[in-house]
């Protein structure tokens, strides 16, 4: 089998309702010019995040509402192209995946909230869980912090664009962020004018 020691590669996607599915890559090998189905969606969810990986990896589900859920990619099984996916986060009436991430060794987890707040927070503060759990706080929401928009990882030598609905851009040195605990509201990244987000 030429095929054979060939590492696996699949796609796994999230979606909004907390949804996670897995599927070979290979299932999309011959895609029709009108497109080919990829995940069956119930009504109103979308997907939110789309990955590559070999299988062995670790993900991160993180909310609006500042919850993220740590677990081991292998709790998903592979299903094929046009199948609903499995519960990858319990979520609050209300709340909303904002983010899937595969995690690597090293990194932080950076999180942006909609008033300009963000903070870093070590990857070893989210404890490793079972996937269809409710999660951790990653970030505390208030107020004054607004939902959170973005969780991705980050390393001392990333740098980091901001944009808000008016089209102010600002450019950060991610190592200028604090690294602060989860159950905390972050530092003010950028300053917003009323009703900027």
């Amino acid at each position: 089998d030429p095929l054979e020691g060939t590492p696996l590669e699949l796609l796994v996607f999230a979606t909004k309702k907390g949804l996670i599915k897995k599927t070979e890559l290979m299932a999309y090998a011959n895609p029709r010019s009108s497109g080919i189905r990829a995940i069956a969606l119930e009504q109103g969810d979308e997907v939110i995040g789309v990955r590559l990986t070999d299988g062995q990896q670790e993900i991160i589900l993180s909310t609006l509402d500042g919850q993220s859920i740590r677990f081991k990619e292998a709790q998903v099984r592979p299903t094929g192209r046009g199948t609903y996916g499995v519960v990858g986060m319990r979520l609050d009436k209300g709340d909303a995946i904002v983010s899937m991430e595969i995690l690597s060794l090293g990194a932080n987890i950076l999180t942006v909230a909609e008033n300009g707040y963000g903070k870093r927070t070590d990857m070893e503060e989210y404890r490793l869980q079972s996937r269809g759990g409710k999660g951790v706080i990653t970030m505390k929401t208030t107020d004054k912090t607004g939902r959170v928009v973005g969780v991705q990882q980050v390393t001392e030598e990333d740098q980091l664009m901001l944009v808000t609905n008016n089209g102010k851009i600002i450019r950060l040195r991610v190592k200028d962020i604090r690294v602060i605990g989860r159950n905390t509201q972050g530092v003010r990244l950028i300053d917003l004018e009323n009703g900027e987000r």
